[in-house]
Order: C-alpha cells, then sequence, then structure tokens
C-alpha cells in the first residue's frame, strides 16, 4: 500500500486528489496540507511514502517544503505539480530533491502511474515535459576555462555507462534505452543503477540535472 501525502492550497484540489487515489487498491491518503510549512509540520507524525506536491502556494512554496524534506532522514519522495507555464520553480523543485513533476492538467492515469514509479524508488522525466523545463530554465553558459563543477566524476563512468547517461538526459525509458543500444531493458537497468552509485545522485532526475549542469547535454536555443 502506498502512502501518500497531498499539498496544495485549494480545497477542492485536494479534495480531488482525494477522491482519485484513495479509490485506488494500492494507495491511501494519509494526510493532507494547504501549504509547505503546514505539511512540514504534520509529515513529522505522519509516515508517508510520496507527497504530491503543489508548488505555488501561501506561507511555504513547494520548493522551500521539498528542500526540507529532502533533508530529514528517511524523507518520502516528492512528485511536484506544476502547471508550466507559470511555475518557474519547478527546476528549481527537482534541485531541491523532488523526485519527478506533472502538470496538473495531467489525466488521473498519468498521476497513478507517476506515484507508483516514483514509490518504486524511480523518478518521472517524461520526454515531453523535461526537454521543454530544461530548454527553458537552463542557459548554456559561455565555454568555462575549466570544467564546470562536477564535470570531474563523469570521468569515473565507462564509455557504455556515458551513453546511458546520455540516454537518460533525453528522457529515453529504459525500454527504449535498450531498444536504441540493441540491449535488453534489464542491462539497460544495471547500467543506470552503476551510474548512480559512481556519481553519487538519487535518481534519473538527478542524471538529468547533472547532464545539462555539466554541459555534458546543452538545451536547444
Amino acid at each position: 500500500m502506498i502512502r501518500l501525502f497531498v499539498v496544495d492550497d485549494q480545497d477542492l484540489v485536494r479534495a480531488g486528489f482525494r477522491m482519485i487515489l484513495s479509490a485506488q487498491p494500492d494507495m491511501t491518503v494519509v494526510g493532507e496540507a494547504g501549504d509547505g510549512a503546514e505539511a512540514l509540520r504534520l509529515l513529522r507524525d505522519t509516515s508517508a511514502d510520496v507527497v504530491v506536491m503543489d508548488i505555488r502556494m501561501p506561507v511555504m512554496d513547494g520548493v522551500a517544503a521539498t528542500a526540507r524534506l529532502a533533508a530529514r532522514p528517511d524523507a518520502p519522495r516528492v512528485l511536484v505539480l506544476t502547471t508550466f507555464d507559470t511555475d518557474e520553480d519547478a527546476f528549481a523543485a527537482l534541485q531541491a530533491g523532488a523526485s519527478g513533476f506533472l502538470l496538473k492538467n495531467a489525466p488521473p492515469a498519468d498521476l497513478l502511474a507517476a506515484i507508483r514509479v516514483v514509490a518504486a524508488g524511480d523518478a518521472v522525466v517524461a520526454p515531453s515535459v523535461t526537454r521543454r523545463l530544461l530548454d527553458r530554465f537552463v542557459v548554456p553558459a559561455p565555454a568555462p576555462a575549466r570544467a564546470p563543477a562536477g564535470t570531474g566524476r563523469l570521468d569515473l563512468l565507462t564509455d557504455r555507462e556515458r551513453q546511458v547517461l546520455l540516454l537518460v538526459a533525453e528522457g529515453l525509458s529504459n525500454a527504449e534505452i535498450g531498444e536504441r543500444l540493441r540491449v535488453a531493458e534489464t542491462t539497460v537497468k544495471t547500467h543506470v543503477g552503476r551510474v548512480l552509485t559512481k556519481l553519487g545522485l538519487r535518481d534519473r532526475v538527478q542524471l538529468v540535472v547533472l547532464a545539462y549542469e555539466t554541459g555534458l547535454v546543452r538545451p536547444s536555443v
């Protein structure tokens, strides 16, 4: 059973989420809050596996709340919801420790699938959304006199692992990467796991962020 905590400042939105999520046989809503500060307070005494987090809220927004949650031991994973066109903090939320994000107008089936992915320990990196978000918020810097911070860690990767990292940064799933490289999906999963371990990262979202921040992949302009 996936324990869910919903954070949104609109009562009707929370009620809608609660109705959809509670109807699933593998999910239960253990709590809800109207802002980030209230969520942090309630989550001290409430155990949750996944927090469905809005970004724009009064008192404390979703970015700040995500960062504080991520700093806690045994922190729940966070799935951020964004309207994209107005939520310019979505990329900051990923950097703060969110395991993925969805557009608020996503179909319920997509929300449920994303929750299950995040709860299983992976991350939601939807190609159509990830590329648009990174293209908008990650500005390619001029060629530096020295390598960007973190680039040295990429030297730890084998050629195949670097290939896999590039394809993950493009938003491809394990199955799609397997087709591209003509290897089994389980082999791709093993490579992704090794890359995460070598780079000291938590999930695929952080791999995407690192790839762009180090200049390994550059957003289109």
